[in-house]
C-alpha cells in the first residue's frame, strides 16, 4: 500500500588510409558537433534545475556494478565479501543491457533478508508515467489510458510501482504536457528532459516544471544524497503512514548511479534507514521512497516484444505480473526501448 493504512487493500568503412588534411578536417568536425552537442545541452537546462546534476548519452555502453553484500555479524576484514552479478533481462531487445535485476541481501541486516532491485539504462530507455484510475489523485484532467498505452507495447521492457497518493503526501505530478498537481520546492523528485537525460534531484524550481522537462513525479524529501542516507531517514515517521504503525515494513526506492542510470528497489521489513542503506549498497548516488507497505511494491520485465510472459521480479503475494497491462488502480512508472533521445512516451 502507499502511505496511508486505509489503502491496505487490495552505433567498415575502406581500409585505405586517408590524406594528413583529411584526418585533420575529420577531427576538426568531430570536434565542433561535441561542441555544439555540449552547447545544446547547457541552454537546455532548466534555470530552477541548474545545479541538478546531469549525465549525457555518452553512457550508452554503461553495465550495472556488481553489488558486495556482508551477512550480519561478519565483515570484510574477518570475512571474504560476496559479490552478486546482475541478470540482463532484456536480451531480445538487441540492446543490452538495458534493463538487469538482482537479488541481494541489505548488509547489516538479519539473515535471510533479501531485496530485489533492477537497474535500467537510461540512455536507451523512455521513462513514462502514467496516472491510475485513483492514483495519484482526484483531478478532472483526463487520465490517459491507466495502462501500459497499447502504442507501447512492442518495446515494453519493464514497469513498476510509483509513489504516494497525493491524499497522503501532496507533490508533484507532471506527464504528457499536463500537470497535474503543481511541483513542490524541495521535494525528491524523478525527471526526464527534452534532451533524453533522467535525474533525481530535490526539487529547486517552483510550481511549474518549465520547457525542457518532459516528465516529473515527486515524493517525499531525498531518501539519499551525495551517496549517503539523508538524517531525515533517522525519523521513520516522516517517511509515510505504516501497516499496524510498524517501523519496519515493505518499501520501494528509486535512485540513480554515477552514470545516470535509475535503480529500483523494495524489500520487506525496511525502516527509512535501512532503506537508505541499501541504495547506497546498490551504488545509487541520490534516491527518493517509492510507495510504502505490502500491498504496492512491484517491478515486472518482459520475455519479449508485445509483453510477452511477464515476470513479477518483486515476488510480492499482493500483485500479479500482468498488473499494469490493464487499467491500474494508481499510477505507474513504464520503462520502453527508445528510439531517440527525449522522444515522448507512449500514450
Amino acid at each position: 500500500m502507499n502511505s496511508a493504512v486505509s489503502h491496505s487493500r487490495p552505433s567498415p568503412s575502406s581500409n585505405r588510409p586517408r590524406s594528413r588534411r583529411g584526418r585533420v578536417v575529420a577531427v576538426l568536425a568531430v570536434l565542433a558537433a561535441f561542441a555544439a552537442a555540449g552547447a545544446a545541452l547547457t541552454l537546455g537546462a532548466p534555470s530552477s534545475l541548474a545545479s541538478t546534476p546531469r549525465f549525457s548519452s555518452s553512457h550508452a555502453i554503461s553495465t550495472p556494478q556488481p553489488v558486495c553484500q556482508t551477512p550480519k555479524g561478519t565483515s570484510s576484514a574477518t570475512s571474504r565479501t560476496a559479490c552478486v552479478a546482475w541478470s540482463v533481462r532484456d536480451t531480445w531487445a538487441g540492446h543490452g543491457p538495458v534493463v538487469a535485476v538482482i537479488n541481494v541481501h541489505p548488509v547489516g541486516q538479519p539473515a535471510g533478508t533479501v531485496a530485489y532491485a533492477g537497474w535500467i539504462r537510461t540512455a536507451a530507455t523512455v521513462l513514462g508515467l502514467y496516472p491510475g484510475y485513483e492514483g495519484p489523485g482526484v483531478t478532472s484532467l483526463p487520465r490517459g489510458p491507466e495502462a501500459v498505452p497499447s502504442t507501447g507495447i512492442s518495446r515494453l521492457l519493464a514497469t513498476f510501482n510509483s509513489g504516494f497518493y497525493e491524499k497522503d503526501g501532496a507533490a508533484g505530478f507532471f506527464t504528457n504536457h499536463t500537470l497535474y498537481f503543481p511541483m513542490i520546492k524541495g521535494l525528491a523528485t524523478v525527471v526526464r528532459y527534452t534532451d533524453g537525460t533522467v535525474g533525481i534531484t530535490q526539487w529547486a524550481g517552483g510550481p511549474n516544471p518549465g520547457p525542457t522537462v518532459l516528465m516529473a513525479r515527486q515524493n517525499l524529501p531525498l531518501l539519499v544524497n551525495d551517496s549517503a542516507p539523508t538524517p531525515a531517514t533517522a525519523n521513520d515517521y516522516a517517511w509515510g503512514l505504516t501497516l499496524h504503525g510498524l517501523a519496519a515494513v515493505w518499501r520501494s526506492a528509486l535512485g540513480i548511479d554515477k552514470d545516470g542510470n535509475l535503480i529500483y528497489a523494495a524489500a520487506p521489513a525496511q525502516t527509512a534507514a535501512s532503506m537508505a542503506a541499501l541504495m547506497v549498497q546498490l551504488h545509487s548516488v541520490r534516491a527518493m521512497e517509492l510507495d510504502i507497505n505490502p500491498e504496492w511494491p512491484i517491478f515486472v520485465t518482459y520475455a519479449g516484444p508485445g509483453a510477452a510472459s511477464p515476470t513479477l521480479d518483486v515476488p510480492n503475494p499482493n500483485q500479479i505480473a500482468g498488473r499494469f497491462l490493464y487499467s491500474s488502480t494508481k499510477d505507474f512508472f513504464a520503462v520502453f526501448l527508445s528510439r531517440g533521445p527525449g522522444e515522448a512516451q507512449p500514450w
